[in-house]
C-alpha cells in the first residue's frame, strides 16, 4: 500500500489561503500570470516595515502558483474584513500612523505590499499598446488582491494597507472599486517636505528612483513642457515630487470626499489625540478617551517607525529639519522658486499651491 506523501509547500499554502492571512501574496508576475505565496504570521505582519523583498530570508517558505489557482482558492476566502488605506506623499509619518494603529490590537497592518506597486505600473499602461492587460483583466486582478488583502485574523476588525508614496496614484482606482473602503491621506506643506527629503542620506537615490514615474505623471497634467529630470537640482526634484503627489492627493479628495480624510503630519504631531480620534472614527475603530490617551503616550511615538530599534522623537525630528534648513537652504529655495515659476505658467499648479496657502 502506497504511503501518502506530505503536501508540498505550494499545496499547503493554497489550502491555507481561504482561511488565514498566513498565506501571503508576496509578488505578482503579470507576464507569467503567477503569484508568489509565502508563509507569514500575525507577528511578522506587525514587525514588517515593508512587505517587499526585505521580508524574504533563507528560512522563508513560499511557492509560485498560477494566478487562476490562487483566484480559485480566494473565492472561498473567510474572515474577510473591511479594507482601508493609508496613502501619503512620502516621508510624512505614514508608517508612524500605521504602527499606532497596530497598538489598538484590532488592525492587521499591510505596509507597502509589493503587488500594489506592480498593479500601479500596470494601471499606468492601460489602453496603451504595450499594456499586458485589458481593463477587464486588470479589474479582475485588482479585485483578487483586494480580496486577499481583506483576509483577517479572528481579532482583526479591519485591515489597513499602507501604500508606498508613489502608489498613491492607485487611490482613485481602489476607492472607486471599493465604496466601503476608507482612506487617510498624509501630506506636508511644501517647505517642510523639501527640508525633510533633503535631510536624508538616501535622498538622491529616493528622488531619482521615483523621479521618472513622477515627472511623467506631472507632465500629463500640465500644459507647459517640463525641464527633463536630469536638469533638475535636488531641491527642484523634491519640489516636483511634492507637487506630483500633492496633486494626486487633491484629485483623490475631490473624487472621494466621503471616503478620504486628509491629514497634515505637522498638525498630527501637534495634536496626536484629536488627529488619532479622526483616524480611528474614520476607520470604524473604537476611539474612547482612555484608548486615545494610551495611544498618545505610546512608545511608538519615540521610535523611528521604519526601524523601531532606533529612537526618534518629535524633538529630534525638529532638530533634523532645522539642520536641513540651514544646510540645504539654497536647494530648498530653488525648489520653492521652481514651484512658483511653474504656478505662473499653469493654472492647475497654481490651484494646488493656492489650496496650501503658497
Amino acid at each position: 500500500m502506497a504511503t501518502a506523501q506530505p503536501a508540498s509547500i505550494a499545496d499547503t499554502l493554497l489550502q491555507q489561503l481561504p482561511v488565514s492571512p498566513d498565506a501571503y501574496p508576496q509578488k505578482v508576475d503579470l507576464i507569467r500570470d503567477a503569484i508568489l505565496l509565502t508563509r507569514q504570521d500575525a507577528a511578522g505582519y506587525r514587525a514588517a516595515s515593508f512587505l517587499d523583498d526585505r521580508i524574504l530570508g533563507p528560512a522563508t517558505q513560499g511557492a509560485w502558483l498560477p494566478l487562476d489557482a490562487v483566484a480559485g482558492a480566494a473565492v472561498h476566502a473567510r474572515n474577510l474584513r473591511p479594507l482601508h488605506f493609508i496613502f501619503h506623499t512620502g516621508h510624512v509619518g505614514s508608517t508612524l500612523v500605521s504602527r499606532l494603529l497596530d497598538e489598538t490590537g484590532s488592525v492587521l497592518p499591510l505596509r507597502e505590499p509589493l503587488p500594489l506597486r506592480t498593479l500601479a505600473e500596470a494601471h499606468d499602461l492601460l489602453l496603451n499598446p504595450e499594456s499586458l492587460l485589458s481593463e477587464p483583466e486588470f479589474d479582475r486582478r485588482l479585485a483578487l488582491f483586494a480580496t486577499l488583502w481583506s483576509r483577517g485574523y479572528d481579532t482583526t476588525r479591519c485591515v489597513v494597507l499602507k501604500a508606498t508614496s508613489s502608489a498613491g496614484r492607485m487611490a482613485v482606482p481602489m476607492l472607486t472599486r471599493r465604496s466601503d473602503s476608507r482612506a487617510v491621506y498624509l501630506n506636508l506643506r511644501a517647505e517642510p517636505y523639501l527640508a525633510t527629503l533633503l535631510a536624508g542620506q538616501n535622498s538622491p537615490t529616493d528622488l531619482r528612483g521615483h523621479g521618472q514615474e513622477r515627472i511623467r505623471r506631472l507632465q500629463a497634467r500640465v500644459r507647459v513642457a517640463l525641464a527633463p529630470l536630469h536638469a533638475l537640482s535636488p531641491g527642484e526634484m523634491a519640489a516636483m515630487s511634492w507637487l506630483t503627489e500633492s496633486w494626486t492627493q487633491d484629485e483623490t479628495l475631490a473624487r472621494h470626499p466621503g471616503q478620504v480624510v486628509a491629514l497634515d503630519f505637522e498638525e498630527f504631531l501637534r495634536g496626536v489625540e484629536p488627529c488619532l480620534e479622526r483616524v480611528l472614527a474614520h476607520f470604524g475603530l473604537p476611539h474612547g478617551t482612555d484608548q486615545l490617551s494610551a495611544l498618545a503616550r505610546s512608545p511608538v511615538l519615540a521610535r523611528y517607525s521604519k526601524a523601531p530599534e532606533y529612537a526618534y522623537t518629535p524633538a529630534e525630528r525638529r532638530a533634523i529639519l532645522d539642520g536641513s534648513r540651514a544646510t540645504n537652504r539654497e536647494e530648498i529655495g530653488r525648489g520653492m522658486a521652481w514651484l512658483q515659476q511653474l504656478a505662473r505658467a499653469d493654472d492647475g499648479v497654481a490651484a494646488v499651491l493656492d489650496r496650501r496657502g503658497l
